[in-house]
């Protein structure tokens, strides 16, 4: 069966979506996908319902989760009374997934919770999910399985690493011992397939994470597998690498607490990990708060599970006029359904053509990337056909290389690099033999491009022009949404833009009233820290 993860309102991005949205989406997916393995970072399950409803209506498999974490709070009581709230609304007939994103707890704790919920629902199949990052998830399975777990997560060791499942046989050969064989799996068909696919990672390692090894300490900073790899490729981009030990070890454990102790989890993980990052590197605790966590204070991704944030936080986050704001904007957000015929207009417009639903439903998610996709797919075909070893090739072809390769279907090619003579005139001929006949490409030469040369502006630059009226981007990030329109009226405190860094979107509020008289940026648009974006110009 094909299975897949869906964080509930969130689906496959990182912000709530509206209902509308959800079913169509879970409904064209259903077509395709058995089993659904559904979660939500708060564990808040009304924020899954919509996902349950149109999965139990396409008659495939619900998998609903709860997320694991640790502390004094997350007891087996709490997770058993969650399960409950779960099976209200589902029924006995779904597969009960534990979800330890990061790998967290001891394998006794882990197998305990097991128990519990065993105990309490005895008919209905826990699957155990976890990863290795901390090198103790062998032992965390044993646990589960040993105390009632039927289906656990592993992957093919050609594969594994450290912020992933642990290697499959690794977990086989531990369960013999306790005489839990697995059901159907064949070893030497587990290591044939290792052995054919292990010589193709070497053309993933520059998506790999920057830093190898087993990580313990996910105990203490509890970033999920996934978070812990992109997070270090962030520190590395961003150049704050050094600051990585005071960002896992003390300034991500604090926000955790101070935070609610909730479970980090997409989008949970992000909104936990960029605060933590600029509290390091900004120096003022909370004092550049992104716009997720502004949702997170004002209750719209769900009630806090535990405990609230202390006073000071809402202070620092919404302003001094805090209580007021959680007042009038505080709650679950109650997304209005959007316009489908309109979106699918707006997607036609940008692709020149009719769009498919399939294109419609990745659109409506991830509008900038799928567009781009779509195009990219436009130009350069369905590049799913090459191997990685020649998608992922860097430094160029040789003349007389021959790379051959089998598709998605079996057929065989065989591309031959040719000779790529340049004209006087810069034109280039790029000569290919495809498949044994001989395919020609003309390129223009390059247009040299001048370098702007603005220099660099502080963050303290950044908001003094603001404040009169030039609105430059804060950061890197690209553009969701231009707010305002030309000649507008807006207010100091007015949304003008959206942007969005790190899987995380951030408000781009007016420092200033007037009237807007140019617009610099796009929807779509990559903005380095610095780029404009409007101007404001008082209201004489």
């Amino acid at each position: 069966m094909f299975q897949t993860l869906c964080r509930g309102v969130n689906l496959f991005g990182y912000r709530p979506y509206p209902q509308n949205v959800i079913r169509f989406t879970v409904k064209e997916f259903a077509k395709y996908v058995d089993v659904w393995r559904t979660f939500d970072f708060m564990n808040h399950v009304p924020n899954m319902i919509a996902v349950f409803e149109e999965v139990g209506k396409a008659g495939k498999l619900n998998e609903p989760c709860i997320c694991f974490s640790t502390g004094p709070e997350h007891t087996d009581e709490f997770y058993v009374g969650k399960a409950g709230e779960i099976i209200d609304v589902t029924g006995e007939d779904i597969v009960l997934c534990i979800k330890n994103h990061g790998g967290l707890g001891t394998p006794t704790r882990i197998g305990r919770l097991v128990d519990a919920l065993k105990q309490k629902y005895p008919d209905i199949p826990i699957h155990y999910h976890g990863h290795n990052t901390d090198g103790n998830d062998v032992g965390r399975i044993t646990e589960a399985v040993k105390n009632g777990a039927t289906i656990i997560d592993a992957a093919d060791f050609a594969f594994t690493g450290y912020y992933g499942p642990p290697p499959i046989l690794s977990v086989v050969q531990a369960l013999n011992e306790f005489g839990h064989v697995p059901i159907g799996l064949d070893e030497e068909a587990v290591i044939e397939t290792s052995e054919v696919i292990r010589d193709q990672r070497q053309y993933y390692e520059q998506f790999e994470s920057q830093i190898k090894g087993f990580q313990p300490t996910v105990q203490i900073h509890k970033l999920p597998g996934g978070a812990m790899g992109s997070s270090l490729e962030q520190a590395s981009k961003g150049g704050f690498l050094d600051k990585m030990p005071d960002i896992l070890h003390k300034e991500l454990p604090r926000v955790q607490k101070e935070l609610g102790n909730y479970w980090s989890v997409t989008p949970g993980s992000q909104i936990l990990w960029t605060t933590a990052v600029s509290n390091v590197l900004g120096g003022e605790r909370y004092g550049n708060p992104s716009g997720d966590l502004r949702n997170l204070l004002l209750g719209k991704y769900g009630p806090f599970p535990f405990y609230q944030p202390e006073e000071w936080i809402y202070e620092k986050v919404l302003g001094d006029d805090w209580k007021k704001v959680l007042e009038e904007e505080g709650g679950v957000e109650d997304i209005e359904n959007i316009d489908l015929a309109h979106e699918r207009y707006a997607l036609a417009e940008h692709l020149g053509v009719e769009p498919t639903d399939q294109q419609l439903i990745l659109y409506l998610q991830h509008p900038n990337d799928a567009v781009e996709f779509f195009k990219f797919e436009e130009k350069y075909g369905r590049v799913y056909v090459l191997p990685p070893a020649i998608f992922f090739h860097r430094g160029g072809f040789d003349v007389g290389d021959k790379l051959a390769f089998r598709d998605h279907q079996g057929k065989e090619h065989m591309i031959e690099v040719g000779p790529s003579p340049v004209t006087d005139t810069g034109e280039t001929t790029v000569y290919l033999a495809v498949d044994h006949h001989q395919h020609i490409f003309e390129f223009k030469p390059d247009v040299a491009t001048s370098e702007k040369g603005e220099p660099v502006l502080t963050k303290e630059e950044i908001l003094d022009l603001a404040k009169l009226g030039d609105m430059r981007s804060p950061f890197a990030g690209n553009i969701v949404e231009i707010s305002v329109d030309e000649g507008q009226e807006v207010l100091m405190g007015d949304r003008i833009a959206i942007m969005e860094a790190m899987k995380m979107q951030t408000p781009i509020l007016c420092e200033m009233s007037g009237i807007v008289t140019s617009i610099f940026a796009r929807k779509g648009d990559a903005l380095k820290p610095g780029d404009r974006i409007i101007k404001i110009d008082q209201d004489e």
